[in-house]
């Protein structure tokens, strides 16, 4: 019995990978997060195919549904929207499912936080000026571990990328400005990347929750925060070794000017 968990990208149906698409199209049943999941990623499904949506179940309900199916000898995938390496809650339904007898194949999908650089046209990592992204969410229900608190994070002054964080953006903007942020340190919000009705919103580290409830967002946002999102970092110069005419590398010697 083998179970196919495939990301399903941020939103735009033709997003998917070529992997996940072929999936869709040869499952018998397929379960998705309703609430998260753009619904056109089905319209090459079969016209037989099983669709069940799982905002309403709980985990050992989804568990056993995929596994009686599984048993029945039907192809099932499970889809999860973005890439489900990341806040994906995966392992606890792997570890379900392979307590059950079920094979895992997982297949990845385009991020939000991706989507997110895409479509507020950033490069996250710019040369001279960050050479890293922090991943993560800040502190609300779900506690973070001791040693990730978002304090200690951002003393690296790098680029961060804050799923989950939607409705706790005073916490976010504290906590960055406890840490040395200025103020005025560019910010990205982009609600539903890739979605017809996505939103972006520039704004600064000191603005962020003043913003963003000015436009009503509170979920399904991701935020980008350093100076790698300074909406006129193309007017600066932060050019990369790799394509400097004077860097020598592997396919190319360098040369003078």
């Amino acid at each position: 019995m083998r179970l196919f968990i495939v990301g399903a990208g941020p939103g735009a149906a033709d997003l998917i990978t070529v992997r996940g698409l072929r999936l869709i199209k040869e499952a018998d049943v397929i379960l998705y997060a309703d609430s998260l999941v753009n619904e056109d990623v089905f319209r090459e499904a079969k016209p037989e195919a099983e669709i069940l949506k799982t905002a309403g179940m709980h985990l050992e309900e989804m568990a056993d549904v995929m596994i009686s199916h599984l048993k029945a000898g039907k192809k099932v995938v499970r889809l999860h929207t973005g890439d489900p390496a990341v806040y994906g809650a995966i392992m606890e339904q792997i570890a379900l499912l392979k307590e059950k007898g079920a094979e895992i194949e997982i297949v990845p999908g385009v991020s939000s936080v991706f989507a997110a650089a895409a479509s507020a046209g950033a490069e996250l990592t710019i040369p001279d000026l960050t050479q890293t992204v922090i991943l993560t969410r800040a502190e609300g229900r779900t506690p973070v571990p001791e040693r990730e608190k978002l304090a200690d994070l951002a003393k690296h002054h790098c680029t961060i990328a804050f799923f989950l964080s939607a409705t706790l953006t005073k916490k976010v903007m504290k906590e960055l400005m406890d840490a040395g942020w200025s103020p005025e340190t560019p910010v990205a919000v982009v609600y539903k990347a890739t979605w017809p009705d996505e939103k972006i919103v520039r704004t600064t580290v000191a603005n962020l929750d003043e913003d963003m409830r000015k436009n009503g967002i509170r979920k399904q946002a991701m935020i980008l925060a350093g100076w790698a999102l300074d909406p006129a970092i193309h007017e600066k110069d932060f050019r990369s070794k790799l394509y400097d005419k004077a860097f020598t590398h592997g396919y190319r010697r360098g040369v003078k000017s």
